[in-house]
């Protein structure tokens, strides 16, 4: 068993060594892809802003999406929040996620305070946010399969076997297991060592019993609906990538951005970083190298799209905070229990 003195040792350094473990692997991704400096401002003030703009509004979309499909959970539940306050929270939520080591967890954590201040019992914030999560790997599941079936019907002879089926099913699992992973890694680990793979195990027992019974409250109508939310949510992201590299002119195709696209959200998911710094623009940076981009291009579309999806959102996000401590009375709220 460890001594106290080493696991407060831990606790101190846990951060710092993280921060710098993706350093280093930032450093060993983007080895002989630096990009001139003259030539990354060149690209990134060259950019065309009406691309940005877009992304922009793509991003926004997103956001929406994200927001419209929290809305429709509560309902489901028999609990009415507005749209303001909505948005507020994904805001705030969405903040919260990408400045934290564990911010995933953490938001999930504040927009369920944020939700049972709006008339939700415990009970039905906890399961929204286990039906959210569900529904958030069925839409990027969804994403695979579209672009899966684009990449078919420009290559129809793949059809001849079943690999592009098993390529797509295999992506689709390997990224719901880094979801369930990166939640369980944000949970504390057992003391003892030799009760870590037991508790693991208890923890995904516990996990699934959990989102069988919040799953089990809804209708598959509203399953879908939560899924086709989330479908959106992941496609307008996509898309604002898609827009900040025509925006600076790579000569990258919209099948091969989608398949770097969501091969990175397959790290995405296991929160090493707060925001994935460092491991989202490695691998950002390193695809659309490999696929055919200069280092300068390629580095100044992915600043301009993390700036956009990301660190424009930290204060955006203070903002709707500060709304939602202000609000002194909760929007009106019907609440129904899980049956």
């Amino acid at each position: 068993m460890p001594s106290t003195g080493s696991a407060k040792w831990w606790a101190r350094l846990r951060v710092p060594l993280i921060v710098l473990a993706a350093l280093a692997l930032a450093a060993f991704g983007l080895h002989g892809r630096f990009p001139d400096p003259r030539d990354f401002l060149r690209a990134f003030t060259g950019a065309n802003y009406w691309w940005v703009a877009l992304a922009v509004v793509l991003q926004v979309v997103s956001l929406g999406a994200f927001a419209w499909q929290q809305r429709q959970i509560f309902r489901a539940f028999g609990v009415r929040v507005g749209a303001r306050f909505t948005m507020s929270v994904t805001l705030a939520r969405t903040a919260v996620s990408i400045s934290m080591p564990v911010g995933s967890a953490v938001s999930a954590g504040y927009a369920a305070r944020q939700y049972v201040r709006a008339g939700a019992s415990k009970e039905i914030a906890a399961a929204s946010m286990i039906v959210s999560g569900l529904a958030s790997i069925g839409g990027l599941a969804l994403l695979y399969v579209g672009v899966g079936a684009a990449v078919l019907s420009r290559d129809p002879h793949l059809l001849a076997g079943p690999q592009p089926l098993i390529v797509i099913g295999g992506l689709v699992l390997l990224t719901a297991g880094a979801v369930v992973g990166g939640r369980l890694l944000m949970r504390r680990p057992a003391e003892s060592g030799a009760e870590r793979p037991q508790a693991f195990l208890r923890r995904v027992l516990a996990s699934a019993r959990e989102a069988w019974q919040a799953g089990a409250a809804l209708r598959a109508r509203e399953w879908v609906v939560s899924v086709l939310y989330y479908a959106v949510n992941w496609l307008t992201d996509l898309l604002c990538l898609v827009a900040t590299c025509h925006a600076v002119g790579l000569p990258v195709g919209i099948t091969t951005l989608a398949g770097i696209y969501l091969g990175v959200q397959i790290v995405r998911q296991v929160p090493l970083t707060p925001g994935g710094v460092g491991v989202i623009d490695t691998a950002l940076v390193a695809g659309l190298t490999a696929a055919g981009a200069t280092a300068a291009t390629a580095a100044a579309a992915v600043v301009i799209y993390r700036l956009i999806s990301c660190w424009l959102l930290l204060p955006a996000g203070g903002v709707a905070a500060l709304f939602l401590r202000r609000e002194i009375t909760a929007p009106p709220a019907r609440t129904a229990p899980i049956s």
